[in-house]
């Protein structure tokens, strides 16, 4: 792309971005309901539009020619207008158009769902780092001598192209502080927490401080808020290098799955140095994202980290922000999580810092007390002076109130002081009750003097615990002036439909929702109608429904309500109930069968397949239904027996949810699934006993060819499969008729469970784990690897040996693995971690046992 045509690319983006942000302006003024996802376009537009007119700028300048990173992107800027033209025209139909010129401008509808508004925004998005990382590059380069800058600009040319490779690293979305799906909620109002916001931000300043800073505090108490408001602070001064905000029933954000591809994706943006290494990591395994925690920290971010030979100056203190790591559901991912971050205290010459918030569970106590002397700091938010707790509590609820008042044009005597004393009072030490009670107040469904009265009313019950104090007030009206019976129909339905969503894995839409429940939209949204200050209900059918916060989640299932409370949740019952309706989603005309997506071809591969045909075929209810039914049925406590209604299921769909499984990329899950459905069968010798056996046995023989091609689940797994196999005799008539089989297959199962593989050099010994759950092998690559006896799939890889690993054995409690090698040393490494515990010098030769 010569200078000229540089430019007109850059002109032609530039002209249809204005006439984008025109057309958003003529929505913004006549649509009302879609604001959000107009603004949303608008910044993003604006964004791609500001970046492009400083290129032109550099294209405009007698030094034009020397922007050798910018001419690379004639592509880019080629695909961007393209992309950007079908926006327009989708902006502009010719009915809008003779709709606005008859009718005026107030005729317009808004022809996207947020979905797509998401969609489209992250490729505007895309488009404009790419662009402004040339712009970056250029711009340095003209400042630099001539070596300098040619240099610097292949570097960062090709640095463009890995970011757009590095692109495809699994995240887990929403996870950032500053997340779409999250920007609304609250931030710490000025002159509140001060004095703890400045003790993180000195401990962030001090070079010599400790690596780690926990702030913990009960349920409510605002650490959430806190984090968000730190992680803005360190954004704006450009300190923040990645951020994790996890939440309890919100998919990938509950778990540890897409934690440290998600921190390694935000590190790459911050300091680009990093690009190379995962870049390397990624070639030498794609598969990464799915390896143990321990080799994605090391491989993702330990190691590409400590490869950067020089950090830049702006880069050398980077902050990062975990929230919420108690709603991480595995304790022992959490105990990982915090073992590993101990290990980039030393890395050099980038200094991080990462500051952790949670509840003070045992398990995490734990953790932090295993860690070595000078590791972290931390900070008790319930032990915080009662006297500054109850001034930022007054101060949140002057702020709000005061908002509500001017909204709702109240007297400018409300409420008055003594009112606002007595919500301090209620709510001191939990900023919960506060936000909860202000959503409640600002209702506008009701009248707000009505409810803070209603409030109110709890500040002389001795008998009920804080977190009674704030949903008690929301839920006791739900069913006023209603007679008994009315009264008994409303509880039942609060607890099988709000009941149902707090106990969700995944959020879901509201229509959503309804599939699975079996229930009308109109039914679910009038039950979650006056529930608008404990749940987020959005107003768009796209978005899932909320909570807002996990204590109302921890108020509704507390065994100790039973019998007490009729907003009293039976978790077990509940979840037997989910796994019935995804069972009969799953079986439903419109839920599993053969070959979902319409493929044309058996042997499609999996990332030939596009995502949006995925999301086509599969519903996010049926999406979730596969993911979960397992796990809800195994939460129910209820038997499997032969004959029954999961048993029929397994026998009629197995193979269809085998294939969905392979759709959504979640293969990897299903051998866990079918061990947790074997613990449920209530005879190691019944019928559908043997059936899961079979199961469990065709699903690791066939795993790598479900994961790659879906459809090959039928013309290849269960057509090589032995010919007594249970699976196969199943669904024998779901073999295609055009295969002929010439040599005769096994009758059945041979000996061989499963073959690891993985060592590049010869594997020299092996050893079980005394529970038989792990399996050590030693090679002559100088590894060590754990896998899963279950699965075969790898758990860790052990590295550190210079030489052949002769033998290895485990310690009589599990804890500890014992390697010896041709290099005279003898490692111990942590069986959970993987992480080296020492290394036993002084042999002189190579060590064998």
């Amino acid at each position: 792309m010569d200078g000229l045509s540089g430019a007109a690319s850059v002109i032609a983006v530039i002209d249809i971005s204005a006439k984008i942000l025109s057309l958003c302006f003529q929505y913004s003024v006549a649509v009302k309901d879609a604001k959000k996802d107009i603004e949303r376009i608008q910044r993003k537009v604006t964004d791609i539009k500001a970046v492009l007119e400083k290129i032109k700028q550099l294209l405009d300048g007698r030094d034009r020619a020397r922007l050798s990173t910018t001419h690379e992107l004639s592509d880019s800027l080629k695909e961007c207008f393209r992309e950007l033209e079908e926006l327009k025209v989708e902006l502009e139909p010719g009915k809008a158009r003779k709709a606005m010129s008859r009718f005026g401008v107030r005729t317009l509808k808004w022809p996207f769902t947020s979905k797509q508004v998401e969609k489209i925004a992250s490729s505007i998005e895309r488009y404009e780092q790419s662009f402004a990382l040339a712009l970056q590059v250029d711009q340095t380069g003209l400042m630099l001598d001539f070596d300098q800058k040619m240099n610097l600009a292949n570097q960062n040319t090709d640095d463009i192209h890995m970011k757009l490779d590095l692109a495809k690293l699994p995240i887990a979305k929403g996870a950032s502080f500053d997340s779409h799906m999250d920007e609304h909620n609250a931030r710490c109002l000025a002159n509140t927490r001060v004095e703890l916001r400045c003790q993180i931000a000195e401990w962030a300043e001090d070079r010599n401080g400790k690596s780690i800073f926990w702030l913990k505090g009960m349920a409510g108490t605002g650490k959430s808020t806190i984090a968000r408001s730190v992680a803005q602070s360190f954004a704006d001064q450009n300190q923040l290098a990645a951020s994790f905000f996890f939440k309890k029933g919100e998919g990938e954000r509950g778990n540890a799955t897409r934690f440290f591809t998600t921190i390694a994706t935000d590190l790459m943006a911050r300091i680009p140095g990093l690009i190379s290494g995962i870049r390397k990591a990624l070639d030498a395994d794609p598969g990464i994202s799915g390896r143990v925690l321990k080799d994605q920290f090391e491989k993702l971010i330990l190691y590409p980290l400590s490869e950067i030979q020089r950090a830049p100056s702006q880069a050398l203190v980077c902050i990062i922000v975990i929230d919420a790591l108690d709603e991480c559901e595995r304790e022992e991912d959490i105990r990982v999580i915090l073992q590993l971050l101990t290990r980039t205290r030393d890395i050099k010459p980038v200094s991080l810092r990462i500051l952790v918030t949670s509840r003070p569970e045992l398990p995490i106590r734990l953790s932090f007390k295993q860690m070595s002397d000078g590791t972290y700091q931390d900070l008790v938010l319930h032990e915080v002076p009662k006297r500054t707790i109850e001034h930022d509590i007054r101060l949140f609820l002057e702020h709000e109130l005061r908002e509500i008042q001017e909204q709702r044009s109240l007297p400018p005597n409300w409420p008055r002081r003594d009112q606002i004393q007595a919500l301090v009072e209620l709510a001191s030490p939990l900023f919960i009750f506060a936000a909860t009670a202000c959503r409640y107040i600002a209702d506008r469904r009701d009248n707000p003097r009505k409810h803070l009265e209603v409030v109110l009313q709890y500040q002389s019950a001795t008998h009920v615990s804080k977190l009674d104090r704030t949903y008690l007030p929301i839920l006791s009206q739900l069913f006023d002036d209603e007679d008994e019976a009315d009264k008994q129909r409303r509880t039942s339905e609060f607890r099988d439909i709000v009941g149902s969503i707090v106990v969700l894995e995944s959020p879901l839409s509201i229509p959503s929702l309804a599939h699975l429940f079996q229930i009308s939209k109109e039914d679910i949204r009038c039950r979650l109608d006056s529930l608008h200050s404990v749940l987020s209900i959005p107003d768009s059918e796209d978005l899932p429904v909320r909570l807002l916060h996990l204590s109302f989640h921890d108020f509704l299932v507390d065994p100790q309500k039973k019998g007490k409370s009729p907003f009293w949740v039976d978790k077990r019952e509940t979840h037997e109930r989910l796994a019935s309706k995804c069972l009969e989603l799953l079986s439903s005309p419109e839920g599993l069968r053969q070959n979902m997506c319409k493929l044309l071809n058996p042997g499609t591969l999996r990332r030939e397949i596009n995502e949006q045909t995925i999301a086509t075929c599969l519903s996010p209810e049926l999406q979730y239904a596969c993911r979960y039914w397992a796990h809800h049925l195994e939460q129910s406590d209820r038997h499997i027996h032969d004959e029954d209604p999961i048993h029929l299921f397994l026998q009629k769909y197995f193979l269809y949810w085998l294939e969905a499984m392979s759709l959504i990329g979640e293969t990897y899950k299903c051998i866990r699934i079918i061990k947790r459905l074997q613990a449920l069968a209530e005879s190691n010798t019944s019928t559908v006993s043997s059936f899961l056996h079979d199961a469990e046995r065709f699903t690791l023989r066939f795993q790598s060819i479900l994961e790659d091609a879906p459809l090959q689940i039928y013309s290849s797994a269960l057509i090589f499969a032995p010919e007594m196999a249970i699976i196969r005799k199943t669904f024998a008539d779901h073999i295609p008729g055009w295969v002929n089989i010439i040599s005769k297959l096994g009758d059945d199962w041979d000996a061989c469970r499963s073959t690891l593989e993985g060592h590049s050099g010869a594997v020299n010994a092996v050893a079980f784990l005394p529970d038989g759950q792990l399996v050590a092998s030693a090679s002559g690559d100088h590894t060590v690897r754990l896998w899963e006896t279950a699965t075969g799939s790898c758990r860790s890889t052990l590295e550190g040996h210079s030489g052949g690993v002769n033998a290895v054995a485990f310690s009589p409690d599990g804890q500890l693995v014992a390697s010896a090698s041709w290099d005279h040393t003898v490692r111990l490494w942590e069986t959970a971690t993987g992480s080296c515990r020492s290394t036993l010098e002084g042999h002189s030769g190579g060590v064998n046992a």
